[in-house]
């Protein structure tokens, strides 16, 4: 025999309502309209048949039945809040696999991952590379890392940094005995690109230039390889900023001149909706972002 339950979305705004015999405060709680509340005990009383509620002297009173109703339910509400808290505490641990770039893993995620493990020992992160990140959510994945313009459908998207491609190279290069000084000096010079000669072809035209043959130099399927075939001196490369930062900061890449080409995309954290506040989930999605935000402001107090 099938069970006969009252619409839920009208109890919970009854519930809310009762407890704190307001329909505004109860609007306020379920971050909708006073007006919605009320549409919603309307429909709760037509379900019913009964009246729940009365007002007096501008007081907002229950009726016998609704007082009964109230305690009969109030209990109900409490238990199903703390078997969702307990659901979700077991939930913080356990396997968190994050799909990503090759790329971005061996530059970004993997040296920074300890810090992670550090503060959520209870979590094992499991690294899923893929080379098309905007199709890997797939069942398996409890989040992934795209980049990208952020028009995904279905998914929580959270931003973690737009992105700009930089000039880099290695010191040695820098220091050899072809001048880097200005744009213009990349004619003596061995171009890397990453991915397509498009980028290139972009910074150039940014900068004024058009006496350069873009399509000279070896093209690297991931961005990890363009900027290691830079550091081995093998040429000038324009990397993502993002991707390029560890090396820069240990010394294996410079930056030989300030132009940069902003990009269109950015860095995303992307989740199922319904999983965004799990508990593992939410976890590693305020680390990135607060690592990410880190970061940023610390890039912008050193200049």
């Amino acid at each position: 025999m099938a069970r006969r339950l009252p619409p839920l979305n009208a109890v919970k705004a009854f519930e809310a309502a009762a407890r704190h015999l307001s329909f505004t405060r109860a609007a306020e709680e379920l971050f909708v309209t006073q007006a919605a509340v009320s549409h919603q005990i309307k429909a709760l009383e037509e379900y019913l048949g009964l009246k729940l509620f009365r007002r007096k002297n501008r007081s907002l009173l229950l009726t016998e039945e609704g007082q009964g109703y109230f305690l009969d339910i109030k209990d109900i509400f409490t238990q199903l809040a703390d078997a969702t808290e307990r659901l979700l505490a077991r939930s913080a641990i356990g396997s968190l696999t994050v799909a990503t770039s090759p790329s971005f893993a061996i530059q970004w995620l993997v040296p920074r991952l300890a810090k992670f493990t550090e503060k959520n020992p209870d979590i094992d992160v499991r690294i899923k590379a893929v080379d098309n990140e905007d199709g890997s959510l797939t069942d398996d994945v409890d989040v992934a890392i795209y980049y990208g313009l952020g028009h995904w459908s279905g998914v929580r998207a959270d931003k973690l940094r737009n992105e700009v491609l930089i000039p880099v190279c290695s010191p040695m290069l820098l220091n050899g005995p072809k001048p880097l000084e200005k744009p213009s000096d990349l004619k003596n010079h061995t171009l890397l690109h990453d991915s397509n000669r498009q980028y290139w072809q972009a910074w150039f035209r940014q900068c004024g230039i058009t006496d350069i043959n873009v399509n000279q130099g070896p093209i690297f399927s991931h961005s990890s390889l363009v900027l290691q075939a830079a550091a081995h001196g093998q040429g000038v490369a324009l990397g993502y900023s993002v991707l390029a930062r560890p090396d820069i900061k240990a010394g294996r890449l410079v930056c030989p001149f300030p132009e940069v080409l902003v990009s269109k995309n950015a860095y995303y954290l992307v989740c199922q909706q319904n999983h965004a506040e799990i508990g593992k989930v939410a976890a590693f999605r305020e680390w990135m972002l607060d690592m990410f935000e880190e970061e940023t402001r610390s890039e912008l107090l050193s200049g």
